[in-house]
């Protein structure tokens, strides 16, 4: 069966994506959605992005864009114009800098250009809409004026945790842009903010972040069946780093 796959956000954690490759016994034949931010936290980011190059030649593969993915973008092409490297190296930049000291002037043109293709989004023909972090048009993504809140915005996540559970979708009162798809998958706030481990759904959204960037586990997850599969926690594959902790 070919199924579709949807992966939260790595953050330099290759020992995690293998563990959940294998795990899930990804083939060939499925589909893998990756939600971004697949770098900035543990020591291997550039050894991620290779591996997704790779992944993508072998099979359909969806990346869509985080916000540390835009950040190490710019850091590689020497644009720095609204950044503020010392916030980046504070939430993970550092250990990225630091693997990048030893690749190559060709690795790095490749990875730009893996990084200048990243999706904003990705709406299915089922009216399933993945993204890495929200919106906030109240019609939707292609109405969306600020496309950085595609990889930035918290507050439909925020809302959705907010909801009174007991408002009819036909309600007035009812978030318009919760009624808008059928599904939304997200990454960007770890659910263990929720002091949650596995995958959380609040309305129509599921979030897969897991927390891989802290103290987390990664999560692989087949969107028709609800059915997952974690990495270790990531501290326990990485023990002598930090990560973003």
């Amino acid at each position: 069966m070919n199924r579709i796959l949807v992966i939260g956000d790595i953050h330099g954690g290759l020992r995690a994506l293998h563990q959940i490759m294998k795990r899930a016994h990804v083939s060939e034949k499925d589909t893998l959605i990756f939600l971004g931010d697949y770098v900035d936290g543990w020591s291997e980011s550039p050894q991620v992005i290779d591996y997704l190059i790779a992944l993508g030649k072998q099979q359909n593969c969806i990346f869509l864009k985080g916000n540390h993915d835009e950040l190490l973008l710019d850091w590689l092409n020497g644009n720095f114009e609204n950044f503020n490297e010392s916030l980046w190296y504070n939430h993970g930049g550092e250990a990225t800098v630091a693997a990048y000291g030893s690749v190559s002037d060709q690795t790095k043109k490749e990875h730009i250009a893996f990084l200048s293709s990243l999706q904003n989004f990705h709406l299915d023909h089922q009216n399933r809409l993945f993204i890495h972090a929200g919106f906030t048009n109240m019609n939707g993504v292609t109405f969306e004026y600020f496309p950085k809140l595609f990889y930035w915005d918290r507050s439909l996540w925020e809302t959705a945790l907010a909801l009174d559970e007991n408002i009819e979708k036909e309600s007035v009162h009812y978030p318009r842009r919760l009624s808008l798809y059928d599904e939304i998958y997200i990454g960007h706030t770890p659910v263990t903010k929720i002091n949650q481990t596995i995958p959380v759904k609040k309305a129509c959204i599921w979030n897969v972040d897991t927390g891989a960037a802290f103290k987390g586990h990664l999560t692989i997850m087949d969107i028709n069946t609800k059915e997952f599969w974690q990495s270790d926690l990531l501290p326990k594959l990485y023990p002598t780093e930090k990560g973003r902790n």
